[in-house]
């Protein structure tokens, strides 16, 4: 890889996508209005396993904001055909990786040398490619193993036209292949957070700052960053050893696996409710599983930051979601901005659609799995479906986007563990000050007692 496309040469193949998308859409929906019902189902399915494809193919060549725009949507690929779930997938695997020859320049015109003097060992090839940059392993003089992540050159130059074109792309993909997600809210959020991905000097700040907060924690810990060895296109950070998730899953026993999720589950929990600054990236492959059983939390790139109005206008919905309260729901939703005040609604239909994402938190203990992530995303996909009016009204703040995604993100991956705890008991121990619920929620009251980083 020599960079990413010209300007030119990115617009037009995400111009040709769009089109395509747009095409084959209005092309379905001619032959839906001409069939049975049992085919238009068929027909639906084979429209978004296309268009699954059809992004993956694009969006994985392209690498920057467009591939980034493609993994954000790809969090909901649970509501989606497994066909177009394994394409969609692909865009958080990883991507093709530059030249060694290319990371070693942009290390040399970032640090000031080439990286064999800068390191004791230096591992020419990646072992991590992503959408803004690769991930290098390597050693310092001291003997630490570090993780060197190298930024993709000429990103800077490309990322305008991405922009600039994400909403577009972005309202024609979900027309048929995500309706009722709120693509142009991503975009947004996108063009709010990319600035910041692009300078790794400002997730390296992210990084050492939860590195920092969870110093000391019995299952949690964040890799701390080596600053002499970091600059705005190369962060280096601590190697963070053990199992990767797909590891995880398959060798080890559900215990494990329970461990895992709930370890997760809190790190994410605690972020929002009680740091209300939290990592909005929790994929799979952002976590580390040692023979301990910590777990150590990767790439801070994607942080957002709830300021007091935005956390208290989420809590209200949340805290009324959670007490199961259908009158205080729909108010909350309208105080915050998902309902205009004149929507009409009826308080228990806007309740049965918008809290099937939290449905795991209604009872005393809950299993996970890729089933209910993928029920409780379609019923907030199908505008066609028994909650179409409740849809059609609903409008989510930008603001809130990327909780969103949290949530929808920690569902599938707890999905994928096949996660059981009394998740309900655990939010209350960070929302309310609850007992622990749990021996590792024990485990970290202790941890707090004796003096964690405020």
């Amino acid at each position: 890889m020599s960079g990413p496309a010209a300007p030119w040469a990115r617009r037009r193949r995400l111009v040709g996508l769009a089109l395509r998308r747009g095409f084959d859409v209005v092309v379905t929906r001619v032959r839906r209005a001409t069939t049975g019902r049992s085919r238009r189902a068929e027909l639906d399915d084979a429209l978004l396993i296309r268009s699954a494809d059809d992004v993956t193919r694009q969006l994985g060549q392209m690498k920057g904001a467009a591939m980034k725009l493609g993994q954000m949507l790809s969090f909901v690929v649970d509501g989606l055909p497994p066909e177009a779930q394994e394409s969609l997938a692909q865009l958080q695997a990883g991507v093709a990786p530059m030249s060694s020859e290319l990371a070693a320049s942009v290390v040399r015109e970032e640090l000031g040398a080439a990286p064999t003097r800068l390191f004791a060992r230096w591992d020419p090839e990646p072992v991590a490619a992503a959408s803004i940059g690769q991930v290098h392993r390597a050693r310092l003089a001291d003997g630490r193993d570090v993780a060197v992540k190298v930024q993709y050159p000429d990103l800077e130059d490309a990322i305008g036209s991405d922009l600039a074109d994400a909403r577009r792309f972005g309202a024609v993909l979900s027309a048929r292949m995500l309706p009722g997600v709120d693509v142009a809210g991503l975009a947004d959020e996108l063009v709010d957070r990319l600035a910041d991905e692009l300078d790794y000097r400002i997730e390296a700040a992210n990084q050492q700052a939860f590195a920092d907060r969870y110093r000391g924690h019995p299952f949690l810990s964040v890799p701390d960053v080596v600053p002499e060895r970091s600059a705005r296109r190369v962060l280096t950070t601590t190697w963070a050893p053990g199992r990767t998730f797909a590891e995880l899953v398959a060798g080890s026993d559900q215990a494990t696996r329970d461990r895992a999720g709930e370890a997760i589950f809190r790190f994410a929990q605690s972020s929002i409710l009680v740091e209300r600054r939290f990592n909005a990236d929790p994929h799979p492959g952002n976590y580390r599983f040692d023979p301990e059983g910590r777990v150590a939390v990767l790439d801070f790139g994607l942080v957002k930051e709830l300021g007091p109005d935005i956390f208290d206008r989420f809590m209200a919905v949340f805290d009324a979601v959670m007490d199961i309260d259908a009158e205080a729901t729909t108010a909350a939703m309208v105080g915050a901005g998902f309902l205009a005040p004149d929507h009409g609604l009826d308080p228990q239909r806007v309740f049965a659609c918008v809290s099937a994402p939290y449905r795991a938190y209604e009872t005393d203990e809950f299993t996970f799995t890729p089933a209910y992530a993928g029920q409780a995303l379609r019923s907030l996909l199908d505008v066609r479906g028994p909650y179409a009016d409740v849809l059609a009204a609903l409008d989510m703040p930008p603001a809130f986007v990327l909780v969103d995604r949290v949530v929808w993100g920690i569902s599938g991956v707890l999905g994928q563990l096949g996660a059981t705890a009394p998740w309900r008991a655990i939010v209350a121990e960070y929302r309310h000050g609850a007992p622990p619920a749990t021996p590792l929620g024990e485990q970290e009251a202790a941890w707090r007692r004796r003096g964690a980083p405020a």
